[in-house]
């Protein structure tokens, strides 16, 4: 069984807590810290997240 490490940082849920999400059917891990990334800078994992498109969320105000 591999290691649970943050799909960014690569830090260990032994050093922090991970939160789960999935991705393709797999199950991935970040940690809050670098949770913000996903949200606001999702460019920045795609090479992490090999298939993730970036499309605007559409919202209405």
């Amino acid at each position: 069984m591999s290691e649970t490490i943050c799909l960014n940082c690569e830090r260990t849920e032994h050093e922090t807590p991970l939160l789960m999400l999935t991705f393709k059917g797999e199950a991935k891990f970040i940690c809050a810290q670098c949770l913000p990334t996903l949200i606001h800078k999702p460019h920045l994992l795609v090479e992490k997240l090999p298939g993730m498109q970036i499309t605007p969320a559409k919202h209405e105000h």
